[in-house]
C-alpha cells in the first residue's frame, strides 16, 4: 500500500494530477480543494489511497491526512464509492462536511450532485458517532481542516516565540479561525496580536 508520493507536478487539472518521481509518472485523482492548493507548487507531497479493482489500480491523492481520513470514512458507507466520495469532498471543505454529519444536516448533503436523501441519511447514521468522537471529549467543536490546522500551528508557534502563553495563543487563534477560516498565516497572527 502506498502511503504518500512526493514528486514534481507534470500535469494539473481540477480532476487529476500527474506526479513524476524516480522517472515514473503517477496519475492521481484529486478533489477540488486539493487542486486549489497545488497550483502554487512545482513539487508536492500527496497522501494516497490506492483502490485496487479487477480492471484497474486507481490512486486518489490528498494534501493532508485529515482529508484522506474523511475520504476513507465516506467510502466505508454502503453505496458510497470513491468517485462519489470525491464529489462530496469537492463540494465542501473537510470542516463543513464534518459539521454537516455531526449536526445531521441532510438538506446540505442532499444538495450535492448524486447524493439522494436516503444516501445522505445513511452517511449521517454511519458516520455521526465517528465524527463526533474524532472531535474529542464529546465537544462538538470539530477538528480544523488540514490546511487550517497547519496555519493554526504556525500562528501559535509564532505567538509563543513572541512571548505569549501557549494556551492563550491557542484559544485566540482557534477563535479567529472559526470566524475567518480563509485568513493567511500573517493575517491570522496580526489579528491574534490585536486580541492578546
Amino acid at each position: 500500500m502506498i502511503d504518500y508520493i512526493i514528486g514534481e507536478i507534470k500535469e494539473l487539472t481540477p480532476a487529476y494530477v500527474v506526479l513524476e518521481t524516480a522517472g515514473l509518472g503517477y496519475f492521481i485523482n484529486i478533489t477540488l480543494p486539493t487542486y486549489s492548493t497545488l497550483g502554487e507548487h512545482s513539487i508536492t507531497k500527496l497522501f494516497v489511497y490506492e483502490a485496487i479493482r479487477e480492471d484497474a489500480h486507481i490512486l486518489y491523492g490528498f494534501r493532508h491526512q485529515s482529508e484522506r481520513h474523511l475520504f476513507l470514512l465516506l467510502i466505508s458507507v454502503s453505496g458510497i464509492g470513491a468517485n462519489t466520495a470525491r464529489m462530496i469532498m469537492s463540494s465542501y471543505s473537510v470542516q463543513e462536511i464534518q459539521e454537516m454529519i455531526a449536526s445531521s444536516d441532510v438538506v446540505s448533503l442532499n444538495a450535492i450532485k448524486g447524493i439522494g436523501t436516503k444516501t445522505a441519511q445513511r452517511i449521517i447514521i454511519d458516520l455521526k458517532d465517528k465524527i463526533i468522537k474524532g472531535a474529542g471529549d464529546g465537544d462538538i467543536t470539530l477538528p480544523l481542516s488540514g490546511i487550517n490546522n497547519e496555519k493554526k500551528e504556525e500562528a501559535i508557534s509564532a505567538l509563543v516565540m513572541l512571548g505569549f502563553a501557549s494556551a492563550a495563543s491557542q484559544k485566540t487563534v482557534e477563535k479567529i479561525l472559526k470566524e475567518q477560516p480563509d485568513l493567511k498565516v500573517e493575517q491570522l497572527i496580526k489579528q491574534a496580536l490585536k486580541m492578546m
